[in-house]
């Protein structure tokens, strides 16, 4: 006579569904409170020059990047590391677009900054979002700013 076996042995063992899985734990509940950002009080003035300033800057790298503006126009307003990444971006732009960087060319489009927003992270430090604009084509980038003694430095510059 055979014996048959009737009790199944699973090769896994079920493991209950845990509300996050992996290593990334997401809290999927809506937020009831706007997030806390803590204000800071700029005057008017200091406020409107700054933004004024990004302007100008964000204009002045975006044509640095175009290849119409050497790099070493803003040398005085950038950390090296900052100026570094320009002058390589620069570089590649040039390179991809068969030009010269930094001689003023021919372009059926020219970058133009159409908006600046700033933060203020304290009174000698913000950052500013730049939105740019390239015929139908938009960009952004994001600035931060460090006052070393009269003048605005950008410390740290981010495209998107």
């Amino acid at each position: 006579m055979s014996r048959h076996i009737t009790e199944v042995v699973p090769l896994r063992v079920p493991v209950p569904l845990a509300s996050t899985q992996g290593t990334l734990a997401l809290d999927l509940l809506p937020r009831r409170e706007p997030p806390v950002a803590p204000v800071v009080p700029i005057a008017g003035g200091r406020r409107r020059g700054a933004e004024e300033w990004a302007r100008r800057f964000g204009q002045a790298i975006v044509e640095i990047v175009g290849g119409d503006r050497p790099s070493t126009q803003v040398l005085r307003w950038t950390t090296r590391d900052v100026f570094a990444d320009l002058d390589r971006r620069a570089v590649l732009v040039a390179r991809a677009g068969g030009h010269t960087p930094g001689h003023a060319r021919v372009q059926p489009t020219r970058p133009r900054v159409v908006s600046v927003h700033t933060c203020f992270l304290h009174d000698a430090a913000f950052e500013a979002s730049i939105h740019v604009r390239y015929g139908e084509r938009s960009r952004a980038v994001a600035a931060r700013f460090e006052a070393r003694g009269p003048r605005w430095v950008c410390t740290a510059l981010d495209w998107s």
